[in-house]
């Protein structure tokens, strides 16, 4: 063993004498990012070697969903206070978060339907469908669906959060704000409308985006946050479409452990709009 603490320390090169070694009364790397509890938190539930890639993969995109819930909600509030410049480093961070997110689905892919069926069962009804923040994320976009809250009433703490986000301002209602207060016309209807319920494209909307534009150099910060918000459904539905074909490759068609239809419900999302007027703009530029 002192062999082995000799070897250890002079491998550090001599200009490195200042490397701290004594921790004794110190805060270490590993305790500052809890890695005793994260790392013991792979609790696998069958004795098959693919479970660890499934669960890592899992906690994985769960921290990086924490990640863009921060960032977003921080961006949200920026936008409200007419903060466009910073609102665009938090977007332009969560785009970059994103591509992390899709590019992990390479790695699940690397699991074969034979594999995955033989811890498959082990699951129960747990299923990626009630992830708690990918439903705040929807709800941050503008997407809203009531009935999803539902799953989540076991956790009363965890139920109110999502109720809080459920009525919460999205991000697209802050950017159609912040149309209005550059003196863009919104109607009232569109400005004071029940945030619960999923976002409808507005033709009122659509003319000032439209106006944007048309005329970039007077509103280059909100066509700045306009082209920031279709980086984000952009990746968003990339995400989607790798999800949906990493299902399929691994499980086919078969039903969900959640039990929803699986392939065919991920199919149905991808249809789903965010920020249509952005898009629909796009036809007449």
């Amino acid at each position: 063993m002192d062999k082995h603490l000799t070897t250890t320390t002079n491998s550090i090169p001599q200009n490195e004498k200042g490397i701290h070694t004594d921790f004794t009364h110190s805060m270490t790397y590993g305790e500052y990012l809890s890695l005793e509890e994260l790392l013991s938190a792979q609790n696998c539930l069958s004795d098959h070697h693919d479970e660890m890639l499934f669960i890592i993969i899992h906690q994985v995109s769960e921290l990086w969903m924490k990640l863009i819930l921060h960032e977003t909600q921080s961006a949200v509030k920026a936008i409200e206070q007419g903060q466009l410049e910073t609102s665009f480093k938090r977007l332009a961070r969560v785009s970059r978060i994103q591509s992390q997110i899709i590019q992990a689905w390479d790695v699940l892919a690397t699991l074969t339907p034979s594999e995955y069926s033989e811890f498959r069962d082990s699951l129960g009804q747990a299923s990626g469908f009630q992830s708690y923040q990918y439903r705040m994320i929807e709800f941050l976009l503008g997407f809203k669906t009531n009935h999803v809250l539902k799953i989540y009433e076991k956790q009363p703490a965890l139920y109110k959060e999502l109720q809080k986000a459920y009525t919460a301002p999205s991000l697209y209602d802050a950017a159609i704000h912040s149309l209005a207060r550059a003196g863009l016309h919104i109607e009232e209807t569109i400005l004071n409308r029940d945030l619960t319920k999923p976002y409808q494209s507005d033709e009122s909307v659509k003319q000032a985006w439209l106006k944007v534009y048309r005329d970039v150099d007077t509103y280059w910060n909100l066509y700045q946050l306009g082209e920031k918000l279709v980086d984000i459904e952009d990746w968003l539905l990339q995400w989607r479409f790798r999800h949906m074909k990493t299902v399929e490759r691994i499980i086919g068609f078969k039903t969900g452990t959640g039990g929803s239809s699986g392939v065919h419900y991920l199919k149905q999302v991808l249809d789903q709009r965010f920020f249509p007027e952005l898009w629909d703009l796009r036809t007449e530029i």
